[in-house]
């Protein structure tokens, strides 16, 4: 069996923004974003990935996924960058170290590669029928 992402979900209520990683094959609740459990996670030798939705406001709906990861330098630091196919192009957009990735920091980037998206043409899986939690 395929190992599965651990996914950001957004859900709004009014002015309120909450976000959750739901990790796989956990039955608990997820992680809320900005929390203690949060930073501890994103510090975990073993967490390396997450998936994070790019959600366009104007037409309603998910328009894909940024993936970001966690990479190691040669130094021994450890980085996170935000990846996203636009067209035919990956695009990177780096993060910072763990302390810096927060929830809004998180939507910045996702409006960055959706405006991206929007200059250079449709990504993969943009398409309106596309379902969004498939990848």
């Amino acid at each position: 069996m395929g190992r599965k992402t651990p996914t950001v979900w957004v859900t709004s209520w009014g002015e309120e923004v909450r976000a959750e990683v739901e990790l796989p094959g956990q039955s608990e609740r997820g992680i809320r974003l900005d929390s203690p459990a949060w930073w501890a996670w994103l510090e975990q030798p073993s967490t390396s990935c997450f998936a994070y939705p790019i959600y366009d406001r104007q037409v309603g709906y998910i328009r894909g996924w940024m993936t970001v990861r966690k990479e190691r330098r040669t130094r021994g630091s450890a980085y996170w960058v935000a990846y996203r196919r636009v067209g035919k192009r990956l695009g990177k957009i780096y993060l910072g170290r763990s302390g810096q990735v927060n929830q809004s920091q998180l939507g910045i980037t996702a409006e960055r590669f959706l405006a991206m998206a929007d200059t250079q043409g449709p990504a993969v899986n943009d398409e309106p029928g596309w379902m969004a939690g498939r990848r």
